[in-house]
């Protein structure tokens, strides 16, 4: 492997091995697989880049760091030349971290100075400007994430918000430099390095930004940042010679289907509200499943009552609803109720024959890979065509295999889950 990913949810993996398997013309992208935590066996033979999706972005700092670590291991024991720490593109963690710390730890063991740090995916809307983070034409603190039940963003400036979770100096490359080419940026991220700095955020307002990053960091053992980050990394290895790439095929699955949506964003919501205008729907009840009243046998009763239609189950609320349920029960022990639930749910489907799950969510899509990939006893995933800006297929097993599509909270056009379900069950 060339390319090894260390990413903190589950969702946000997805979204980078879509990025690095499908590369850019003319060159392409390279073979790549993600895989459900850190393996226990050599990756397979063929792959240029692996992405390892763990669930370190809400974990305590102590094991973010120690998992990241591990997972560091088997990257370079696979022989990844190049190590990307992918966290979401709108940087969002607690105020302790787990961004700074486990970048911290990852540069530390790289020896790695002057490291990129670019959550910009212009794509959807996310730009770095004057080391700010901006969601379209909204300060990050302004786009609704400042109301996140997890990690509630209210401080736009990267800079700052990286200062306080390290101990190591936080520099910045404007987008003057960016603009400047190449070279411009790759004697700036040499000036800070040299000068001790570990971390330098980057601008970056469109894709050629990233385009002109990339090869600047064509050498770097280490970057960071969002799927974006990784746009022109592939053409680099191909252009030396040493990838091959490989076509993001789909074998599309007939019969029975789901969504799980336990996402709490502007755009799941909205999805949500689209797709229960035609389709079967299930609003959970979380003060029921935490009584236990709502099993993962009734969300599976549910669906299997709508075979042949396109049934929804989701725990999705306004943000007031979400945070009265979390004051009762704990916010905690709420999200690992929910996602315990999700994951036996998909558990449950899985062996009852069904081969195309959606899932919203990043928390939720990390609890319901792992259960899949357990069913399956496969925990390398390929990686299928893109549904939509940063959310692609995932093919789970070689004998029928289980297709996923697992969407972040704030991605996917408002009718993601019935353009999911076509291309899963009619190929691309």
């Amino acid at each position: 492997m060339l390319i090894g990913v260390i990413a903190d949810d589950f969702t946000g993996a997805s979204d980078i091995a879509n990025t690095l398997a499908k590369g850019i013309a003319p060159e392409g992208g390279l073979a790549t697989a993600q895989f459900p935590g850190t393996p226990s066996q050599p990756a397979p033979a063929h792959l240029e880049a692996g992405v390892i999706s763990l669930k370190s972005r809400t974990a305590p700092t102590q094991t973010a760091v120690a998992d990241s670590l591990a997972a560091l291991n088997w990257l370079l024991d696979q022989g990844c030349q190049q190590i990307i720490f992918k966290y979401c593109s709108t940087f969002d963690s607690t105020p302790e971290g787990n961004i700074g710390p486990v970048g911290e730890a990852l540069a530390l063991a790289l020896d790695a100075r002057g490291v990129v740090v670019c959550p910009a995916f212009p794509t959807v809307g996310r730009t770095v400007y004057q080391g700010h983070l901006f969601v379209f034409d909204k300060l990050l603190s302004e786009s609704g994430m400042e109301h996140h039940p997890l990690t509630p963003m209210t401080d736009p400036d990267i800079r700052r918000v990286l200062g306080r979770q390290t101990q190591q100096g936080v520099g910045h490359v404007a987008q003057t430099i960016v603009s400047a080419g190449v070279q411009s940026v790759a004697s700036a991220l040499a000036a800070q390095a040299e000068g001790g700095t570990m971390f330098a955020v980057v601008d970056a307002t469109s894709d050629q930004d990233l385009l002109t990053i990339g090869e600047a960091i064509a050498d770097a053992p280490l970057i960071t940042g969002g799927s974006g980050i990784a746009l022109g990394l592939p053409r680099n290895f191909i252009r030396k010679g040493l990838a091959k790439g490989a076509e993001t095929d789909l074998i599309a699955q007939p019969g029975p289907q789901a969504i799980l949506a336990g996402s709490c964003s502007g755009a799941t919501r909205g999805q949500v509200e689209l797709h229960a205008k035609t389709q079967p729907s299930y609003a959970i009840d979380v003060p029921k499943v935490m009584a236990g009243d709502v099993t993962a046998q009734s969300l599976v009763e549910f669906i299997q009552s709508h075979q042949g239609e396109a049934p929804l189950v989701y725990s999705s609320g306004a943000p007031e609803m979400v945070r009265a349920i979390q004051k009762e029960f704990g916010r905690e022990q709420v999200a690992s109720r929910l996602d315990g639930l999700f994951a036996e749910t998909a558990r449950l489907l899985v062996g009852l024959g069904y081969r195309k799950i959606v899932v919203a969510g990043g928390e939720t899509s990390g609890a319901v890979a792992q259960a899949v990939a357990e069913a399956k006893g496969s925990p390398a995933m390929q990686i299928g065509p893109e549904i939509d800006p940063g959310v692609p297929v995932l093919s789970l097993g070689s004998a029928e295999p289980v297709l996923l599509a697992l969407k972040s909270g704030n991605f996917g056009a408002p009718d993601f889950f019935a353009k999911a379900l076509t291309i899963m069950g009619a190929g691309k």
